[in-house]
C-alpha cells in the first residue's frame, strides 16, 4: 500500500492481509460463550480461601489460577485485537472494555493466595517446594518465598488490589491529556505553508528534510507542553509518590528495589548500565559531530537530531518483497526458524495494512492457545520492513516458549521481551548492509544503524537515569515540581548529548511527554534488551551454530527462569558491564564506518 493512499475501510481491504482470529475464536459468539465460563472460574476461586495449609491444596490452588488465567488471557487477547481492527467500532470497544473489569475482578480475587500461602510456618513451606506434589509449580513456589518478607497480609494486599485503579489515575490525567486535550499550534514550513503538529505526526515533522519545518514544529510541540507542565509535573509526581509509598509499605529500600525485584534483577544492573553509557559518551558526541558535518549547519539544535543524513531514500517494497527480505535476513537461524516465518505467512497472523480507525503503530501478541498475532501497518518503506522483522522476533518468541513450557511458565518477562526483537532487526540491517555497495545507500544504512542505538541505548539510559533522580528525590522528600523535573532534564541533555547540540529551552521539557515514566523503571531493560540483542545476533553471525542452538534454547526457556539466568543461558552476562560495553564497542565500528564512507563520498 503506497505511503500517499487514502485509508480505506477494513471491509474494503483484501482479507488475505489481514490476520485470522478463528483459531482463537470461532466469532465473537464463541468469545461471550467463553466469558460466562470465566464468570464461573472467578467465582469458584474463593473455595480456596483459607484452604491453603499443605502441598497438595496449594497445587490445586495453582492449577486452577492457571486455567483461570489461561482463559483470561485468551478473552483479553481477543478484544484487544477486535478493538484494534477498528478503534471507532463499539462492539471491539464494549467487549475491551468488559474483560478489562473482568481482569480486575479476577485479580481480586485471586489476591488472598500469596498472603495465605506465606503465612504457612517456614517447614510448612520448605517442605512443599521439595514436594512432588508441586513439581510443576517448583519455581513459583520458589518465587513466591523470594517475596516473602515483601508480601503483606491478606486484607493488605486486597486494599492495595483495590487502590489500583486510583493509583493508575495519574498515568490517566496524563495520557488523556497528551493524546485527547493537548493541542498544538499549526507549523510554517519553508515556503510559508501552514502543517498540522500533533503527538502523532511530530516525530515525522522531525524527520522532515525542511529544517523550517522542523524548527517550527519543534517550537510549536513544546510550547504546548509548557503550557501545561504544572498538569503534567503534578501528574507525573503522583505516580512517584506512589510507587514510593508502595516500596515503604512493602518493606523495600526504594521504588527501584521493589520495580526490579519482580524479576530478580539487582540494582547493580542498572547502575553499570548507566555508567557503561556514560563511558562510551565521547562515541555519541563524534556521531553529533558528524551529524552536524553532514547536515551542513552552523550549530546542530535539537530538532535536527532526526533529521535524514542523506536525504529520503524512495525505495518502496511490496509486502511480498518484505517478507523474502525477513526470511533472508533470518536464515542464519536455520530452516526450521524460517519455516515457522513462512507459517505465520500462510496461515494470516499478520494484519498487514493499515485502514480506518485501526490501532497506529505495530505489536506482537498472543496467547498461550492461540497464534502469535502481528498487527502492523505496512506502508512499503525500509522502516515497516524493520518493523515486520521486529514483531516477527517478538512472535517466534512467543511460539518457542508457549511450545516448549506449560502454560505456567510460557509467558516470558519484560526484561528479556525486546530481545528476540532487535536481534531480528539487526539481522536485517546486517544482511542489508552485506549486499548494499552503493555509497549512499550504505550511509543511509548505516545512519539508521546507528540511529537505533542511539534511541534504544543512549536515549533510553538517559531516561533511566532520570527515573532513578526524580524517584530518588521524593524518597529524600524533595518536591518534585516543575522547576526541579525541567533542570534535571535539562542537565542530562547536556550530559549524553554533549558540546555540538544547541539545547534550546523547549528541550527541558521533553520529559512530560515520555509516557513510560508512567510505568516506573520499565525504560532501562530497552537498553539491557539492546545491548544483550547486539550480542545474541554478532555470535549467530560470527560463531554460528552453537550460538544458534543456545539461541534458540533461550527463546525456549519462557518465564521458567529468572531473565539473567536465561540470558546467561544464551552467553550474555548482564551482571557485568561486558555485554553493554560491547554493543557500543559495536556503535563505535559502525560509526568508524560512516565516517569512512562519507568521507569516501566527498570530491
Amino acid at each position: 500500500m503506497p505511503e500517499t493512499e487514502i485509508l480505506k475501510e477494513r471491509s474494503e481491504l483484501d482479507p488475505n492481509y489481514q490476520w485470522d482470529l478463528r483459531p482463537m475464536y470461532a466469532d465473537d459468539a464463541a468469545w461471550e460463550a467463553d466469558l460466562a465460563v470465566l464468570e464461573e472460574q472467578i467465582g469458584a476461586m474463593a473455595a480456596f480461601a483459607g484452604t491453603l495449609r499443605d502441598a497438595e491444596s496449594i497445587g490445586a490452588f495453582f492449577d486452577a489460577e492457571t486455567e483461570l488465567v489461561r482463559r483470561l488471557a485468551n478473552l483479553y487477547c481477543y478484544a484487544s485485537m477486535r478493538r484494534s481492527e477498528d478503534t471507532r467500532a463499539e462492539a471491539g470497544q464494549r467487549m475491551y472494555a468488559r474483560i478489562t473489569a473482568k481482569y480486575a475482578q479476577a485479580m481480586a480475587a485471586l489476591s488472598f493466595a500469596e498472603p495465605e500461602i506465606l503465612a504457612l510456618p517456614e517447614e510448612t513451606l520448605q517442605a512443599a517446594v521439595e514436594d512432588a506434589r508441586l513439581a510443576d509449580h517448583k519455581f513459583t513456589m520458589q518465587n513466591l518465598l523470594r517475596r516473602k518478607p515483601h508480601t503483606l497480609s491478606a486484607a493488605e494486599e486486597k486494599l492495595l488490589a483495590s487502590l489500583g485503579e486510583a493509583l493508575g489515575a495519574p498515568a490517566e490525567i496524563a495520557d488523556n491529556l497528551q493524546d485527547a486535550d493537548l493541542v498544538f499550534d499549526p507549523a510554517l514550513d519553508s515556503e510559508g505553508q501552514s502543517v498540522e503538529v500533533t503527538g502523532a505526526n511530530y516525530i515525522m515533522l522531525q524527520m522532515s528534510l525542511d529544517r523550517t519545518l522542523r524548527k517550527n514544529a519543534f517550537a510549536s510541540l513544546y510550547k504546548g507542553y509548557r503550557q501545561h507542565i504544572n498538569t503534567f509535573a503534578a501528574a507525573y509526581a503522583g505516580t512517584v509518590k506512589a510507587a514510593v509509598a508502595e516500596a515503604a509499605a512493602r518493606h523495600y529500600p526504594s521504588s527501584r528495589a521493589m520495580s526490579m525485584a519482580g524479576e530478580n534483577v539487582p540494582a547493580e544492573v542498572y547502575d553499570n548500565l548507566v555508567a557503561s553509557v556514560h563511558r562510551h559518551m565521547p562515541a555519541m558526541y563524534r556521531y553529533l559531530a558528524l551529524r552536524k558535518k553532514i547536515l551542513g549547519v552552523d550549530a546542530l539544535h535539537y530538532y535536527d537530531v532526526y533529521a535524514p543524513l542523506m536525504g529520503e531514500i524512495k525505495t518502496r517494497y511490496t509486502y511480498e518483497q518484505a517478507q523474502q527480505m525477513v526470511l533472508d535476513a533470518v536464515a542464519p537461524l536455520g530452516p526450521d526458524y524460517v519455516a515457522l516465518v513462512q507459517k505465520a505467512y500462510a496461515e494470516r497472523w499478520i494484519d498487514v495494512y493499515p485502514n480506518k480507525g485501526k490501532s497506529g503503530g505495530a505489536y506482537s501478541t498472543g496467547t498461550y492457545d492461540s497464534n502469535p498475532y502481528i498487527l502492523t501497518n505496512f506502508t512499503g518503506t525500509l522502516d515497516s520492513v524493520s518493523t515486520l522483522a521486529h514483531e516477527m522476533g517478538h512472535s517466534m518468541h512467543s511460539w518457542h516458549s508457549n511450545h516448549h513450557q506449560p502454560p505456567q511458565y510460557a509467558d516470558y518477562t519484560l526484561f528479556v521481551a525486546e530481545v528476540a526483537s532487535t536481534v531480528n532487526e539487526n539481522l536485517l540491517i546486517e544482511q542489508l548492509l552485506q549486499k548494499e555497495t552503493q555509497p549512499q545507500v550504505r550511509l543511509y544504512l548505516l545512519n539508521q544503524y546507528l540511529e537505533n542505538f542511539k534511541g534504544t541505548v543512549y536515549r533510553q539510559t538517559m531516561f533511566a537515569e532520570f527515573e532513578r533522580e526524580a524517584h530518588a528525590m521524593a524518597e529524600r522528600g524533595e518536591a518534585l515540581s516543575p522547576a526541579a523535573l525541567n533542570a534535571l532534564y535539562r542537565r542530562l541533555i547536556c550530559d549524553y548529548f554533549g558540546p555540538d547540540l544547541v539545547v534550546d529551552d523547549e528541550v527541558q521539557y521533553e520529559w512530560a511527554r515520555i509516557p513510560h515514566f508512567y510505568r516506573p523503571f520499565y525504560v532501562y531493560k530497552y537498553a539491557t534488551g539492546y545491548s544483550a540483542a547486539v550480542a545474541l545476533s554478532e555470535a549467530i553471525l560470527h560463531e554460528g551454530a552453537p550460538a544458534v542452538q543456545r539461541y534458540k534454547e533461550f527463546l525456549s526457556m519462557g518465564g521458567s527462569a529468572y531473565p539473567l539466568d536465561e540470558l546467561r543461558h544464551a552467553g550474555v552476562d548482564l551482571s557485568t558491564p561486558a555485554p553493554v560495553d560491547a554493543a557500543l564497542q559495536k556503535f563505535e565500528r559502525i560509526l568508524d564506518e560512516a565516517e569512512a564512507v562519507y568521507a569516501q563520498m566527498q570530491p
